[in-house]
């Protein structure tokens, strides 16, 4: 290798997380080797200046995906206008439609789940549960255990960062005044959301990737229950140890569920069926179940629209009958349910980042970047250590873009490894409170009593934990390896 290669290596290195899954398989046997080019050299340029500034998002309080927005599209015109040079523009153009092809499947699917979250939130699902961990006077050790455990049963379903909010905001309740004790439940939930999200395919945005790419099956996802409890314990266990005795000051609180949302529960996990029926039956993508699951809820708001003056009459007449102002009250506040104002709620800057960064490094992929290390990393580390590795860097780089990078990669590997990827992009991002969503949202919503800082010195055991989860892994499913 000459120096000059030798040095554009180590600096692809570094953007290794980056290079995307869709244009490799694309266009593979017809892209260009332009990685010693202007072309090539401008796009990174661009790509990591735009990802520098979406690490500044909370700083300079601008959008996470207006920079990297910016960035695919000038990138792709760099790209269109290389490739027209030299009278390729359908092999860019192919791959583009690729990208945007995979890009559409997920941000459907994404677009549904965010939808039903958005549902229950607005029937005060999780208003209510909040309400009843608050009024039930358990003492700290318990809030503790009862918020982290509850975070990791229901990020599988829900996404980690409603789940870390609705957790955070129980904590804030309780014992906004005890500052130590906040900081602690914060770190907790954050490992635990991350955790719960790793053994699902819905848990996470990496895992619906890999469970859509085909490299494990649906119930494969759930060996890596095991792992995934002992991620959660090891540094739970050992923070335990540093809760305050006793038990904060009871709050009283009472909100009841809207109607209809248990039943927009049910009609979730039947989405859920109905997506893993259409993969694992027709080997359709899993979005062809999730839109149809739409059409369920559209078809309850609909119900729920059309009946709401009955159920408001009977209940007037109950409530004026019992001389029940409250009830009185709160039902001349009722609103019908809106299935499309809940999609308009759905985390659209999220969407559009993900947009942001398939197409760039779909780009950068196009121009050769991944060709040029996807030789070196798993060959000369083998595919456990380069696993790790990747899993590392989540908790300083977004998982998307790793599990991006390992996809588009291809490397020959188990399914054991799959699974190990899976495991380590989902919960690496614990180490540090920038490593997730998460982290970043509990940073805000702990109104600073929870920061990067404190989560930094339970560094080591959550490393711990993250080494535990790897060695049960490969003790439990080596048969796989």
């Amino acid at each position: 290798m000459t120096t000059r290669s030798a040095g554009r290596f180590l600096i692809l290195l570094l953007f290794v997380p980056f290079l995307s899954v869709a244009s490799t398989h694309s266009s593979a046997a017809f892209a260009i080797d332009m990685t010693d080019s202007w072309a090539g050299y401008a796009c990174v340029i661009l790509f990591v200046l735009a990802y520098i500034t979406v690490t500044f998002e909370e700083t300079i309080k601008l959008k996470k995906s207006k920079p990297v927005l910016l960035a695919a599209g000038i990138i792709w015109a760099i790209i269109g206008f290389s490739y027209q040079q030299i009278d390729q523009i359908e092999v860019a153009k192919a791959a583009f439609e690729k990208n945007l092809q995979e890009y559409a499947e997920l941000l459907l699917f994404l677009l549904v789940a965010m939808t039903y979250i958005n549902a229950m939130e607005e029937r005060r699902l999780f208003d209510t549960l909040r309400s009843w961990m608050v009024s039930k006077g358990f003492s700290y050790a318990a809030l503790f255990w009862l918020t982290g455990l509850l975070a990791f049963f229901i990020s599988p379903v829900a996404d980690n960062l409603t789940t870390a909010l609705l957790m955070c905001a129980v904590v804030m309740k309780v014992s906004e005044n005890n500052p130590s004790f906040v900081n602690l439940c914060c770190i907790n939930i954050v490992i635990a959301a991350n955790a719960g999200g790793a053994f699902s395919p819905f848990g996470d945005i990496t895992t619906l990737m890999v469970w859509q790419a085909g490299m494990a099956g649906f119930l494969q996802f759930f060996d890596l229950f095991v792992p995934s409890v002992v991620n959660y314990m090891v540094p739970a266990l050992v923070m335990s140890c540093f809760l305050p005795k006793g038990c904060p000051d009871l709050v009283q609180e009472h909100i009841a569920p809207k109607r209809g949302a248990k039943r927009i529960v049910a009609l979730f996990l039947l989405t859920i069926v109905t997506a893993v029926s259409f993969h694992a039956l027709f080997e359709f993508p899993p979005v062809v179940g999730m839109m149809m699951g739409l059409a369920y809820l559209q078809f309850f708001g609909y119900y729920l629209q059309k009946s709401l003056p009955r159920f408001l009459a009977q209940q007037k007449a109950l409530a004026q009958a019992n001389h029940d102002e409250t009830t009185l009250k709160r039902l001349g506040s009722i609103v019908p349910f809106d299935v499309f104002k809940r999609i308009s709620h759905a985390e659209w800057d999220t969407l559009l980042f993900f947009y942001g960064i398939v197409m760039s490094v779909g780009g950068l992929s196009l121009l050769g970047y991944l060709s040029l290390i996807s030789g070196t990393i798993y060959p000369h580390w083998g595919a456990q250590w380069a696993n790790i590795f990747m899993g590392a860097l989540s908790a300083i780089i977004d998982n998307i873009p790793i599990m991006y990078a390992v996809l588009t990669m291809d490397p020959v590997m188990s399914t054991g490894n799959w699974l190990l990827i899976t495991l380590t992009a989902g919960v690496g991002g614990s180490m540090l409170s920038i490593g997730s969503a998460a982290g970043v949202a509990l940073m805000g919503a702990s109104h600073g009593q929870y920061t990067f800082l404190s989560h930094l010195r339970w560094t080591p055991v959550i490393v711990l934990g993250y080494a535990a989860s790897i060695a049960t892994h490969l003790w439990l499913n080596h048969a796989q390896f």
